[in-house]
């Protein structure tokens, strides 16, 4: 170590990273664990959350390091390999240090962007189990969410079949008169398919089902998933199980599984989701991984239980948030904190150059599609100018009382002029910078990265919440919109209105959380609009309401809960060596 990166491929380096890893029995000593509190599956285990946490409740917290970014290009600009390479560092300097990342989903690891396994030597291990369904967590998901479809959808039938009162008791079931054109949840599978975001289901006749239109969502957007990131324990899980709104009947009450008599089930699928998964970073740190929710629908997190047991275990805790500070930081300080009550010690912003000069004014990245020759070249007055998007971000995360860390994460293409432009204008702002090669030379290439988090954690932050509870929905909307995104103020829809609105009649919803539904690649609604866009206003055209996760989301935008797979997808480069049955060809992009 470090493998030659020039020469080799991220599956490449993990597969020779691999032969060394750590067994489970390994990890239960290296980790101080008792028997009973891990659990093998193959290469990889389970940590018992309930029983660990047990064991170590008296032991103080760790520090707490979340990792964001700059608006990405639609590529990634590299959190996960960031925040591999920051525990690398953390681990060479013979600090205690873990963290956790999400799951990817079998979507994008099978279209354009491949897995989020970090890259190079800042990849997590192993690579074909972590990219390629892990422990089953999203299986279990999906299998507990298309069981509540099936409930819903054979009842239905039933009712209608069932005409005659008294043979729809002796089938121990009440009328439930669900509403056919108000079916809230769709069907889920882990791929990207376009073909089934809208389709008619129940052909056939009376014995085949109901006739209706339907449709089908990824699996990692699931309301199930939110639910794994953000509950306590199974306990936790199971209560809110019962509270998610599949349906509305015709008088326009709420459809749920406990009406369904579905919520057991759904939750004994579920059961052992809630025990995060132990994998291992390159140079053999433990990193965590758990859940995969949707990040620009839902919280975007690693989960709150997975960042409860690694503060307990580890020293420092780096945990990552899904795409930029506008909606990954903003979702993990007013939610995923709030949810849990911990408080970060710092935020690392991950800065690339290619991401500066896309905000610049460079040409469009598109994925697929070889880069344009200006991200390959030095362009120092497109970085210059495309710092205001950095710029913004850094004040978003001291908004919140933290002085966060920049880490400009080195590409070879770099040049010490445009990095030196960053790190000026960072450091100008106030913010600790630092440039990092893990990418190239594993923990050895984060030194600097790691000293300046260090350094940034014995400083006392004021953190604190962008609003209180008792604040509206649209007064909280707002002023996301004015502190986050930098918009003039929001316009709403009149149906959203109507409901935001009623929502906020009612006392019980104050306690739901505003999760903001928005593209990723601008700080606007607008994916195409670059930098830090001025004069503009946040169009709120719907809200959605998740009652088991308790969120109210208000959308901005066109968000599609179902991705299509573009024309080259990773999957034409995925293979699988005959011989020694190993996977090849899985490609990472952050």
């Amino acid at each position: 170590m470090p493998y030659d990166v020039s020469k080799m491929a991220d599956w490449q380096i993990a597969d020779a990273a691999e032969e060394h890893m750590p067994t489970p029995e390994e990890w239960r000593q290296k980790l101080g664990l008792q028997k009973d509190e891990i659990l093998a599956y193959g290469k990889v285990a389970k940590l018992d959350f309930l029983k660990i946490m047990e064991r170590l409740k008296n032991r103080p917290d760790g520090k707490y390091v979340e990792v964001t970014a700059v608006t990405p290009t639609p590529l990634g600009e590299g959190k996960t390999t960031t925040t591999m390479g920051l525990i690398e560092g953390l681990g060479k300097q013979g600090e205690n240090v873990g963290g956790c990342i999400r799951q990817p989903s079998g979507g994008p690891t099978m279209n354009v962007k491949g897995t989020a396994a970090g890259g190079g030597n800042a990849v997590l291990i192993p690579h074909s189990e972590f990219s390629m369904g892990l422990t089953g967590d999203i299986n279990d998901i999906m299998n507990a969410h298309n069981l509540a479809m099936v409930a819903l959808t054979s009842r239905m039938q039933h009712e209608r079949n069932y005409d005659d009162e008294r043979l729809l008791r002796l089938s121990h079931m009440r009328r439930l008169d669900v509403d056919p054109n108000r079916v809230e949840m769709a069907w889920i599978m882990d791929y990207c398919a376009q073909a089934l975001r809208n389709i008619t289901i129940g052909h056939g006749g009376r014995m085949n089902g109901f006739l209706m239109e339907s449709r089908f969502a990824i699996a990692v957007s699931s309301e199930l998933m939110a639910m794994l990131s953000i509950a306590k324990d199974l306990a936790d899980l199971r209560e809110r199980m019962n509270n998610i709104t599949v349906a509305y009947d015709r008088q326009g009450n709420p459809v749920t599984p406990a009406d369904l008599e579905v919520a057991g089930a759904m939750t004994a699928w579920m059961r052992n989701t809630i025990n995060p998964t132990l994998c291992s970073t390159a140079e053999y740190q433990p990193c965590m991984v758990h859940a995969g929710p949707f990040a620009n629908i839902a919280v975007g997190q690693s989960s709150v239980i997975a960042d409860r047991l690694g503060l307990k275990m580890f020293d420092y805790h780096v945990t990552e948030s899904g795409f930029a500070a506008d909606i990954g930081f903003e979702k993990f300080w007013n939610v995923k904190s709030r949810y849990s009550g911990l408080k970060p010690n710092v935020s690392v912003l991950v800065v690339s150059i290619r991401s500066l000069k896309m905000h610049g004014g460079g040409p469009r990245v598109v994925p697929g599609v070889a880069l344009p020759a200006a991200y390959k070249q030095s362009h120092p007055e497109l970085v210059e100018k495309g710092c205001a998007n950095m710029l913004h971000h850094i004040n978003t995360i001291r908004a919140a009382g933290i002085n966060p860390v920049v880490c400009i994460n080195s590409f070879p293409t770099d040049t010490k002029e445009e990095a030196a432009i960053v790190r000026r204008i960072a450091e100008a702002a106030g913010a600790r910078c630092a440039v990092a090669t893990h990418f190239a030379n594993g923990g050895a290439g984060a030194q600097e990265l790691a000293d300046a988090v260090k350094d940034a954690c014995k400083e006392k932050n004021n953190f604190q919440f962008l609003y209180p509870n008792e604040m509206k929905l649209r007064d909280r909307v707002d002023k996301i919109a004015k502190v986050v995104y930098g918009a003039d103020g929001v316009s709403w829809s009149a149906d959203a209105e109507a409901k935001a609105k009623s929502f906020e009649a009612d006392a019980k919803y104050d306690e739901y959380a505003t999760m903001m539904v928005k593209t990723h690649l601008s700080l606007t609604h607008n994916p195409a609009l670059k930098g830090v866009p001025k004069g503009w206003t946040l169009p709120i055209r719907d809200v959605l309401i998740y009652s088991g996760a308790k969120f109210l989301c208000p959308v901005a935008g066109d968000i599609s809960l179902m991705p299509g797979t573009g024309s080259d997808p990773a999957f034409r480069k995925v293979d699988v060596d005959v011989k020694t049955g190993k996977v090849k060809g899985l490609h990472d992009v952050d």
